[in-house]
C-alpha cells in the first residue's frame, strides 16, 4: 500500500469542483498546482480572493497559499512544469516518477477538474476533456496518474487513455460527491470515496491521497466508478420526483405533506433525506446527469423508463406551481395573469448559494412570465446591479435587494427558494406593501399560522 506521503498534484480546472479539490488536498499536506484559462480569476485566486459563498473555503485557499502548499498557474502545460523541488509541509516519500520532458519534478498526479456541460441530445459534452488531455499526453512523465474528477459518462477513461496514447500512464475515475454550500466539507467528510482502475497500484496511489480523511474506500473498475456517480444523482432525482408526486395526491385526498413525509422518513430504508416537495429539482448536476444517463441507456439499447418518468414529473411539477399561483389569483387553476404583479422570493436552485443553473425557480418564473406577469424579485444570494448587466432574458424578472419593494403592489408572493431568511421577514410589513394578501409556498418554509396572524392566506405544497 503507497505511503501516506504529500504528493505532487496538479488540478485542472479552478471552478466548483477544482477549486474545492485543490484547497482541501493542499490542506492535507498535498503540494497542489491549480491550472485555468481564466487569467482574471487566477490572479483573484492568487491573492486569496475565493468568488464564491462556499463556506471554510477561501479560509483553505488562504492557508494554502500562506503555506505554500498551494499554487495557482495559467495554463495546465505551466502547472506541470511549476511544481517546486520538495513538497512543503509533511514528508515527502521519493518520487519513483523521472522528472517531466520540463526536467522539473515529475507531477504525480493529475486531477481532471473540467466542465462537461449537457450537449445536443443531453449528451455530455467533453470537447473540454478532450482538448487538455490531448494537450497534456506527451508532458506527462512515466508513471503519472491521470484522474477524472468531473462527471462523465461511462466509458471515458478508456477514451481517456486512447487519447493520451501512452501505456506509461495510468488512467482513474475517482468521481466527486460535492454539494454546493458544503463543499468543503462534503470533501473532507465523505460518506464514501470511489476509486474505479484498471492498475491496483494506480488506485492504491489515489486513495493514499485521501488516507487521512479514514473514510469507507469502494475500489472498482473505471466504468462501475463512472455509473456510481450518474447512479447516484439520478436516484436523488427520482426520489425528489417521487415526493412531489406524493404531495399532489395529498392535495386530492386531503392528507398532509409533511406527515406523510415524517411517518415515511423514520424508515431507516428510506431515512429523510431529499423528501421536502418544492418546484421540482435542478442545479448544474441532476438535470444534466439524468439527461446523459438516459443517453447512456439508449445508446446501449435499454429503456431506463423509471427515469424518464422521474424528469417528466419534474417537468410538470414546473406547471404545477404556476398553476397554483393562477388559482391563488384569480381564483381558477386556468385563470388569466395577464395584468398581475408578482413577487418572487428566491431565485437560485437552493438556499446557500448564487448558483442559478438550471434554477427550478427560474423555470417557474419563465411560465409565469409567459403567461403575462410581471415580475419582481428578491433572493439574497442575487445582487441586483448584476443581475441587470447578466445576460439576455433576465429583462423578464426585476430583481430588487429588498423584499418589501418586490412585494410591493403585488398580487401574490411566491415562495420559490427555501432561503431560511424569509422565515425572518416582516410578514406584517409585507401585508402592508402588497396589493392581496396571499402566498404560495412553493417549499413549505413558511408557518402558516405567521403568516395567517399577519393577514396572509397561506397556500403550500402537498396541504389537503
Amino acid at each position: 500500500m503507497a505511503g501516506v506521503f504529500a504528493r505532487r498534484i496538479v488540478v485542472v480546472g479552478a471552478g466548483y469542483v477544482g477549486l474545492t479539490t485543490a484547497a482541501c488536498l493542499a490542506s492535507l499536506g498535498h503540494q497542489v498546482v491549480c491550472a485555468d484559462v481564466d487569467e482574471a480569476k487566477l490572479a483573484g485566486l492568487a491573492a486569496g480572493q475565493v468568488d464564491n459563498s462556499e463556506p471554510g473555503l477561501s479560509e483553505l485557499v488562504v492557508e494554502g497559499l500562506h503555506s505554500g502548499r498551494l499554487t495557482f498557474v495559467l495554463g495546465t502545460e505551466a502547472a506541470l512544469s511549476r511544481l517546486p523541488a520538495e513538497p512543503s509541509g509533511r514528508p515527502a516519500e521519493p518520487s519513483r516518477l523521472p522528472a517531466a520532458p520540463s526536467g522539473r519534478p515529475a507531477a504525480e498526479v493529475i486531477f481532471l477538474c473540467l466542465p462537461t456541460p449537457m450537449g445536443i441530445g443531453g449528451v455530455a459534452d467533453l470537447s473540454v476533456v478532450e482538448s487538455v488531455v490531448t494537450g497534456i499526453g506527451p508532458l506527462l512523465a512515466p508513471g503519472a496518474v491521470v484522474v477524472t474528477k468531473s462527471t462523465v459518462p461511462v466509458g471515458t477513461a478508456a477514451r481517456i487513455s486512447e487519447l493520451l496514447g501512452r501505456e506509461d500512464v495510468a488512467v482513474v475515475s475517482n468521481p466527486e460527491f460535492l454539494r454546493e454550500g458544503s463543499a468543503v466539507s462534503d470533501f473532507l467528510g465523505p460518506d464514501r470515496i470511489v476509486i474505479g482502475a484498471d492498475s491496483q497500484d494506480a488506485a492504491e496511489r489515489v486513495s493514499a491521497l485521501y488516507s487521512r480523511l479514514g473514510a469507507p474506500t469502494v475500489f472498482t473498475n473505471p466504468a462501475s466508478a463512472e455509473l456510481i456517480k450518474y447512479a447516484a444523482n439520478c436516484y436523488l432525482a427520482m426520489k425528489l420526483s417521487y415526493v412531489n408526486a406524493v404531495a399532489e395526491l395529498c392535495e386530492r385526498v386531503g392528507a398532509e405533506i409533511s406527515d406523510v413525509t415524517e411517518g415515511i422518513g423514520y424508515d431507516r430504508r428510506i431515512g429523510q433525506a431529499f423528501l421536502s416537495p418544492g418546484p421540482g429539482w435542478g442545479g448544474s448536476c441532476l438535470p444534466k446527469d439524468a439527461a446523459a444517463l438516459l443517453q447512456v441507456a439508449d445508446a446501449h439499447d435499454f429503456e431506463f423508463r423509471l427515469l424518464r418518468a422521474a424528469i417528466d414529473t419534474n417537468t410538470r411539477q414546473r406547471q404545477r406551481m404556476v398553476d397554483k399561483v393562477r388559482l391563488a389569483v384569480t381564483g381558477r387553476r386556468t385563470g388569466s395573469l395577464s395584468n398581475t404583479r408578482l413577487c418572487l422570493l428566491g431565485l437560485t436552485f437552493k438556499a446557500g448559494t448564487d448558483d442559478l443553473r438550471d434554477s427550478p425557480a427560474l423555470g417557474v418564473a419563465a411560465l409565469l412570465r409567459q403567461a403575462g406577469a410581471e415580475l419582481y424579485a428578491y433572493d439574497p444570494g442575487v445582487d441586483a446591479d448584476r443581475w441587470a448587466a447578466g445576460s439576455e432574458g433576465r429583462a423578464a424578472i426585476s430583481v430588487v435587494d429588498d423584499p418589501y419593494i418586490a412585494a410591493k403592489d403585488c398580487d401574490a408572493v411566491v415562495v420559490l427558494t427555501e432561503w431560511p431568511q424569509f422565515r425572518a421577514l416582516d410578514w406584517t410589513r409585507m401585508a402592508e406593501e402588497v396589493r392581496r394578501p396571499v402566498v404560495v409556498d412553493t417549499r413549505n418554509l413558511l408557518d402558516r399560522d405567521t403568516l395567517g396572524r399577519a393577514g396572509f392566506h397561506w397556500i403550500g405544497v402537498g396541504s389537503g
